[in-house]
């Protein structure tokens, strides 16, 4: 880690005599920031990717960073060199600047080893450069030369005096970390049951692991949760255009709507409507669920009932259901589904259906 602070930024594009002259941008001159230099240990642009993305999870989780690219909280300098096949010493590297996302990241480094390749096989040498990621190009650009280690403008401060750290004071730092995220990860596939993929989607953001396990502190059911955090919540969230940390609905509200399906009080077809209620602050679960009449029908009878009807009232589609046609069990389906108002419970409704058709 080199700890630093943030210098004045040349800006070259932007301003109407951007074509005569650079600006410089001296807002952020000043601020402290942390570099973090890794050994030249990655082999794969999707190696660099999954590394930058990790170390942004511990960051975020440690509060050390709130991990936002866009504007500038959190950037990548990628360092790019390549070498023959048999060769050990590493090619001569370019540095490509200030890459603000996982995607762009990606692609350049993908482009400055073709880059790269393509000039050395054409007979050409690397010369060490810093260049910049032209997203809108799809390419790299150069911005300077650095041919030696005094380029960088590299001097000692006087005033920053040794700082020596010992063993029983990293211990007590360790000790006291919060759980990072691929221990929590490791954590919900082992102890709650969830699957890879689900546990990785849920602490990709520290603040959707927090609402997530709020949820199961309420009493909701972990894999259910998991199901509509994702899903449900994800995709109004996404509409919406706004953070979980902003979310209309508390954890403890969303795990009551989610504890609601668990019991067989609604349908998952009617708790997508009450959400849409809640988030727009008609109230609880429970308090939309009374005032609308939305308790899911699970009377066996009359569900048999209108079920009876509606075969009567197809003879039809009975027939060719019993004739082979087994897809019709949807149709069915819907329309006892449409004659409750969408309030039979599903499962009995299928299996009712089963019995009866065969």
């Amino acid at each position: 880690i080199h700890l630093e602070e943030d210098a004045g930024k040349s800006l070259h594009e932007g301003f109407p005599d951007s074509e005569l002259k650079s600006h410089v941008d001296f807002n952020r001159s000043g601020v402290p920031l942390i570099e973090v230099v890794t050994e030249p240990d990655m082999r794969s642009p999707t190696d660099a990717k999954v590394f930058f993305a990790t170390l942004r999870e511990i960051l975020v989780s440690l509060a050390v960073n709130d991990g936002n690219m866009e504007e500038g909280s959190l950037r990548c300098d990628a360092n790019v060199s390549v070498r023959p096949v048999g060769q050990s010493a590493l090619g001569i590297k370019s540095e490509v600047k200030n890459l603000n996302s996982f995607r762009f990241l990606e692609r350049a480094i993908e482009y400055e080893i073709n880059r790269q390749i393509d000039v050395l096989k054409n007979g050409g040498q690397i010369t060490q450069e810093t260049r910049l990621w032209d997203a809108s190009a799809d390419r790299t650009l150069m911005m300077r030369s650095k041919e030696e280690a005094h380029d960088y403008r590299y001097f000692p401060d006087p005033d920053l005096l040794p700082v020596e750290v010992d063993d029983e004071l990293l211990e007590k730092i360790r000790s006291n970390l919060p759980e990072l995220p691929t221990e929590k990860k490791q954590r919900f596939v082992s102890e709650l049951g969830l699957s890879d993929y689900d546990a990785e989607v849920l602490t990709s953001q520290k603040a959707v692991a927090d609402y997530f396990e709020a949820m199961l502190d309420a009493g909701a059911d972990s894999k259910l949760s998991a199901n509509w955090v994702m899903g449900e919540l994800s995709a109004v969230l996404n509409k919406n255009q706004t953070d979980i940390e902003n979310c209309p609905v508390s954890a403890q509200a969303f795990a009551e709507l989610v504890m609601r399906i668990a019991d067989d009080t609604i349908s998952g077809k009617i708790a997508k409507d009450i959400f849409k209620a809640m988030w727009q602050g008609e109230g609880s679960a429970d308090e939309i669920i009374d005032s609308k009449g939305l308790k899911q029908m699970t009377d066996s009878g009359a569900i048999e009932g209108i079920i009876d009807e509606i075969i009567a009232n197809n003879a039809p589609q009975v027939e060719q259901y019993k004739g082979g046609n087994t897809k019709l069990l949807g149709f069915f389906v819907g329309q006892v589904m449409k004659a409750t108002q969408g309030k039979a419970n599903p499962k009995q409704v299928n299996q009712l259906l089963s019995d009866k058709l065969s």
